[in-house]
């Protein structure tokens, strides 16, 4: 069975005609993402370059892969002069291509991921610049004015942390079909051990090392931050938590951790505490409950992860990642029970 075209040309050249954008005709089009998210393609035409991102071809969730949603706020970002770097939203469309999606500019950089890229191997301190950069970024992030920004109904603040664990309970509940009883007594020691909830700012939702893109070159210099469709205003330490929790120390390995794997062969690497001192000392805010965060975390990705692995165990998807969910689910609540002790 053939699979349904992601991106229209006809109707794309058609919308890139409406733009005013450059050449005419049909764009070339090249798939970027792997497709475990929302996807995202290289398009170019007329010597110019862009790239487009829309939703998956299923949907993980009726919330997730908000488009409309995510170009508002890099847009907002960007206007507001946030010191961040960000991809620049040319435009958004709710229909024009079937589903909601929007173009921006398209960039050319290096994502930490399975490997170290080429443009930094050799450079022994490069590890801990990367590392650094990903703290420093998260501090710029939380520091915006989120109010100044028009943002001031991006996110429900009051109550966000005390909603967490019911919210992803509630979901896991919507299609759980086995037992988990390690996610169930992380979802437990959570509500026993919520802290008082920090001062909100933007969060980003899903910060980690492969959703920053590093110019490809020496030196190390951050490019853009990726991926923002889980963004509201809420806690700034669940970021934190995220982060670290998926932050491999040295003799570590996880199932699911950070990209920061790629990193050791390479140089040094700052420990999860090296980064938690470098926050703290930059953002000047209190990380004494920082293991509920990292908790919070992995609790949050294994609900997540455990929706992907009932789709292939359904047999609606044919993901292969997706197998290996089956013993990743639980050894993800394992790691979060070993974050709170």
């Amino acid at each position: 069975m053939s699979r349904p075209v992601l991106v229209d040309p006809d109707a794309l050249a058609a919308w890139l005609d409406d733009l005013g954008l450059p050449g005419s005709g049909r764009p070339e089009i090249d798939r970027i993402t792997t497709g475990h998210s929302n996807e995202v393609f290289a398009i170019a035409r007329g010597g110019a370059e862009w790239a487009l991102r829309r939703p998956p071809r299923t949907p993980l969730s009726p919330t997730a892969h908000d488009m409309a949603r995510e170009a508002r706020l890099i847009t907002a970002l960007t206007r507001a002069g946030a010191p961040i770097p960000l991809p620049q939203v040319v435009a958004f469309d709710a229909d024009r291509l079937g589903v909601p999606a929007y173009l921006m500019d398209r960039l050319h950089g290096a994502v930490v991921r399975e490997s170290m890229p080429a443009a930094f191997v050799g450079d022994p301190t490069a590890p801990r610049a990367i590392s650094e950069a990903l703290v420093d970024l998260l501090v710029a992030i939380h520091a915006v004015d989120w109010r100044a920004a028009g943002l001031g109904d991006f996110g429900r603040p009051d109550g966000y942390l005390e909603r967490q664990v019911p919210r992803w309970i509630g979901q896991l509940d919507r299609y759980r079909t086995r037992p988990l009883p390690e996610v169930d007594e992380a979802a437990a020691w959570l509500t026993a051990h919520t802290p008082v909830m920090q001062a909100p700012t933007i969060i980003h939702g899903d910060y980690k090392l492969d959703n920053v893109m590093f110019a490809a070159g020496l030196p190390v210099r951050p490019l853009a931050v990726l991926d923002w469709e889980q963004a509201t205003i809420g806690d700034p330490l669940v970021d934190l938590g995220w982060m670290l929790g998926l932050w491999l120390d040295p003799g570590e390995s996880s199932v699911f951790a950070g990209a920061n794997a790629a990193l050791f062969p390479h140089g040094p690497v700052p420990t999860r505490d090296d980064l938690a001192v470098r926050y703290a000392r930059a953002s000047g805010r209190d990380l004494e409950h920082l293991d509920f965060y990292a908790v919070l975390g992995l609790f949050k990705l294994a609900c997540v992860m455990e929706g992907s692995y009932a789709r292939f165990a359904a047999g609606t998807s044919d993901d292969p990642l997706f197998a290996l969910l089956a013993d990743g689910v639980p050894a993800l609540a394992r790691r979060a029970l070993q974050f709170a002790g």
